[in-house]
């Protein structure tokens, strides 16, 4: 079970115990889950007794109990715990076989793991809006830039968007950095469209990107949040060291192309599977939450919150990736093809991120 499937597993719980009469409350469109937190237990957790608890006038506690009763008849849940205040814990049935699914599913997606398809069908996301996003971009380099990749989120989100900018943008931002906006001056949504305008005004750049490239510019202009001043130097957005955040990224996403190429050598391929170990079970977690991410940072109208999270999806695959291969004389295993199958899970994920972000993915580096 993917955590979009538990997402949808633990809606209609809710919506049994508001059926049974047991809960009166509104179902929500959407029930987050994500990794348990330290004190937490089993593969996923979510809050979403603690917030029914008001409109139901019940305990959090009490709700949890109500909603447990009705997961524990689900398909594919091995056993739910309630902490704390009225966290829910689920264990899936058959643990390795989670690991598995997801590593399956981003795989088979690609680019669009986490994103919603043409039809409005979730693969990862929410659902499709039927109203137009208009982003309105300040004049200034940083709001062009921020307003192209809003869109690119808010379309991977099923949205329909419209940009424009306020006044003429400088064509340089759209030759160097790919920015380019459907207008400038006057939107051009028809009249009479169902329309939410969304001003696009971060902080401005303190000094002229265009130096820094394509890549690093952008970078440099999307991981500080927009209310943050960005940082605009060559150190350390140009710096090929571990001490740069986008070099990180890029060099974990080559990294997994390379056990690919090297994995080809040796005759074998990737093949998901049951995987165990710290180290994996933090980086699935990471690739897991990843649909929640582009559907938060399109949400909140912030792509730092993708940036970052990509990397730490860089920084929690690298250590990983060193037991990937055999050593020695050592036989490919299944273990070792589950273990690809992760870093390319990986590496698919920051591809697609930084795709999003409009920079480039290299396999090599």
């Amino acid at each position: 079970m993917t955590p979009v499937e538990l997402s949808r597993t633990v809606r209609r719980a809710v919506r049994r115990a508001v059926d049974s009469g047991e809960l009166s409350v509104a179902v929500p469109e959407r029930v987050v889950v994500t990794p348990p937190r330290p004190g937490g237990c089993g593969d996923y957790a979510s809050n979403v007794a603690l917030q029914l608890a008001r409109p139901a006038g019940q305990p959090a506690l009490r709700v949890a109990h109500v909603l447990r009763g009705h997961l524990l008849r689900a398909d594919g849940i091995d056993d739910v715990s309630v902490t704390g205040p009225g966290f829910l814990n689920i264990s899936l049935r058959g643990g390795d076989t989670h690991a598995a699914v997801l590593v399956e599913r981003i795989l088979r997606s690609g680019a669009a793991y986490g994103c919603v398809d043409h039809g409005g069908v979730e693969v990862g996301g929410s659902a499709s809006t039927s109203h137009v996003v208009h982003l309105r971009a300040a004049c200034e380099v940083r709001a062009v830039v921020v307003a192209d990749v809003l869109a690119r989120l808010l379309r991977a989100q099923g949205a329909a968007v419209s940009t424009s900018c306020a006044g003429e943008p400088s064509a340089a931002w759209g030759d160097v950095f790919g920015a380019r906006l459907d207008s400038h001056g006057a939107s051009t949504v028809p009249p009479g469209t169902d329309t939410v305008t969304v001003t696009v005004r971060p902080v401005p750049a303190p000094a002229d990107p265009l130096p820094l490239g394509r890549d690093a510019g952008r970078w440099a202009l999307l991981l500080p949040a927009g209310r943050d001043r960005p940082r605009i130097s060559a150190d350390p957005h140009l710096l090929q060291r571990e001490s740069n955040p986008l070099f990180r990224v890029r060099y974990a996403h080559a990294r997994t192309r390379a056990l690919t190429r090297n994995a080809a050598d040796l005759g074998f391929h990737a093949e998901p599977g049951g995987l165990s170990g710290a180290e994996a079970e933090a980086l699935l977690g990471l690739l897991a939450d990843y649909p929640r991410i582009l559907g938060r940072a399109a949400g909140l109208r912030a792509p730092d919150v993708l940036a970052r999270h990509l990397v730490g999806v860089a920084d929690a695959v690298t250590p990983f990736l060193a037991g990937v291969l055999p050593v020695g004389e050592e036989k490919p295993s299944a273990a070792h093809r589950a273990r690809l199958a992760l870093a390319e899970a990986a590496g698919t994920v920051l591809a697609g991120g930084l795709s999003l972000l409009g920079i480039d993915a290299p396999d090599h580096l």
